[in-house]
């Protein structure tokens, strides 16, 4: 058995079942002998992405993997890992390397020392026998503490190189969790239950513990409202009378008040990180944080409850301390919801004409709101891609529940949404995953449309073309023609790609249009592009705009 062969069998030992991957022979042909599908895509980053997409939707039970060839294969790749690292996600990527004997030789690509500021951990198998070790360190490493990428760097002239006998024994590497020191629980849960208006922040670290169901028992016992993070986001089902949405730079206008009047902020799972993404949390409040990685600790923030553990377990500890402290009393989450569901109603009252706009080109936001009245929140996985598309979303859409929503943005590569979404298909066949994008960000990865086309993953791909480079101009008339003018049309790209492709100008079609999407990918099994031509605007819900349309 040869190295190449060793290694997918460890994939396969480990539940593997599917292989993203830029040509890369030898590694193809390993997975598919070992019994893994390849999913090859059309460019590296997008691989890469698919690889995320399949971890976030499995919650890294079962890791995306993502093989390229060396050199150009690695150097393509890593705009798509810097965005698994921002947003903390366990995917292994197996690059081939430069034979042994060409180490370190410059200029030569080193992903070792590339990727080293980008990945949990990196190692070479310089030889056969360490492919065991380097095996089970990697996999120990993608499944213990905070998510991250791990890389496992194959050189040519070793990954053809004969084992002996192996059985993929890494297969008995599992994760270990924690709960949080037991005076920490006492400490916090004392200051929740003396607090009068609390609130909880939860990061996606209450996804990737699969907590959700302890996050609504906390919240509902002691009536805190819940906020999420972009990437925390359907981390707590947006229908739940104590939802407050999720919050950037834009959010519901419910969600800013109950922050800004908080004397108490618990974070979950969360990082608390200070970077454009983030919601700007007001200063003089009481903070807990209680998350996985000590790094976070006191990082941005001067925190009163630092709580180390893992997201489930801590909310557990939380929930039956503040039993204890209470003496079993639930309180009353009537007012709270009453108050949640008043600044809801006025908030989106002024939004309406704008959500229901039967206006020609047609507006965004209305795009949005019928995706849910076509496509119930509950059947589908939906995710976004970078600039205006993410913003609208965040606010618009109400996620379901864990994982119907694919929030990213620590780092901002548009298109990143495309790999995700496949991924997510992959992940969760019987869902309907849509990804929202914009002219912009879709010319840089749309050729891997296709890849869902050869692949026969079904997703659908919802498209606002406003015939600009997120309608900025410059006033240089040159370069202010050369953004406003693209004229694409992408319906057409989709149907030459072999997919199924529709270009939407009435508002009034936009729900069937949906409907007929989601019967294709499910009788058909065809991928859906949906071209919705729309106005170019750029507001959304957010405080700069007192939460109203402009």
């Amino acid at each position: 058995m040869k190295t190449i062969d060793a290694i997918a069998k460890t994939l396969k030992a480990q539940g593997i079942e599917y292989l993203s991957c830029f040509p890369t022979t030898a590694m193809i042909e390993a997975a598919v002998q070992a019994g893994i599908r390849p999913i090859i895509c059309r460019q590296e980053r997008v691989g890469v992405h698919i690889a995320d997409g399949y971890s976030r939707v499995t919650n890294g039970a079962k890791p995306g993997v993502f093989a390229m060839q060396y050199g150009p294969g690695t150097e393509n790749s890593f705009a798509g890992v810097a965005t698994a690292f921002s947003d903390s996600v366990p995917i292994l990527l197996l690059p081939l390397g430069h034979p042994v004997d060409r180490q370190g030789v410059s200029p030569l690509f080193r992903s070792e020392v590339s990727y080293a500021a980008i990945t949990k951990r990196v190692e070479v198998v310089t030889s056969t026998e360490r492919v065991r070790g380097v095996m089970r360190r990697s996999l120990a490493a993608l499944r213990q503490g905070r998510p991250g990428p791990v890389m496992v760097e194959i050189p040519a002239d070793v990954a053809m190189q004969e084992v002996g006998n192996f059985n993929g024994d890494t297969s008995h590497v599992k994760p270990v969790k924690s709960q949080g020191d037991p005076r920490d629980i006492e400490a916090a849960a004392k200051a929740l239950c003396n607090t009068q208006r609390p609130v909880i922040y939860a990061g996606q670290g209450v996804l990737y513990a699969e907590a959700t169901e302890e996050l609504r028992e906390l919240s509902e016992f002691l009536a805190i409202p819940v906020l999420t993070t972009l990437m925390g986001k359907s981390a707590f089902p947006e229908s739940h009378p104590l939802a407050l949405g999720c919050g950037t730079g834009s959010m519901p206008k419910v969600l800013h008040h109950f922050l800004h009047s908080a004397d108490l902020i618990c974070g979950i799972g969360c990082s608390f990180t200070d970077h454009v993404m983030a919601m700007r949390l007001p200063a003089g409040k009481t903070m807990i944080h209680a998350t996985n990685d000590p790094v976070d600790v006191q990082k941005d923030l001067d925190v009163d409850y630092p709580i180390i553990g893992d997201a489930k377990l801590v909310l557990r500890q939380l929930l039956e301390a503040c039993k204890d402290i209470t003496g079993n009393q639930a309180r009353s989450t009537e007012d709270v919801a009453s108050q949640i569901a008043s600044i809801n109603a006025e908030w989106l009252s002024d939004w309406m004409p704008k959500l229901t706009s039967d206006e020609i080109p047609i507006t965004p936001f209305r795009v949005i709101w019928d995706l849910m009245r076509a496509i119930p929140p509950e059947d589908a996985i939906v995710t976004h891609d970078a600039g205006s598309p993410r913003e609208r979303m965040i606010s618009f859409y109400r996620s379901a529940g864990p994982r119907s929503f694919i929030g990213w943005g620590r780092s901002h590569a548009l298109g990143t949404g495309l790999g995700l979404i496949i991924g997510a298909k992959l992940a969760k066949p019987e869902k309907v995953c849509t990804y929202v994008t914009g002219d912009t960000a879709f010319g840089m990865v749309g050729l891997d449309f296709e890849t869902a086309v050869r692949q026969r993953i079904p997703i659908i791909t919802v498209l606002f073309n406003n015939g600009g480079m997120a309608g900025e101009a410059t006033g240089v008339a040159e370069a202010e023609y050369q953004i406003s003018n693209l004229g694409s049309d992408y319906a057409d790209l989709a149907r030459a790609m072999g997919g199924h492709g529709e270009r939407i100008e009435n508002p009034a079609e936009i729900v069937p249009a949906f409907q007929r999407a989601r019967r294709v990918t499910e009788e058909e099994g065809l991928p859906v592009l949906l071209e919705f031509m729309t106005t170019r605007e750029r507001g959304s819900s957010g405080p700069g705009n007192d939460f109203k349309p402009v």
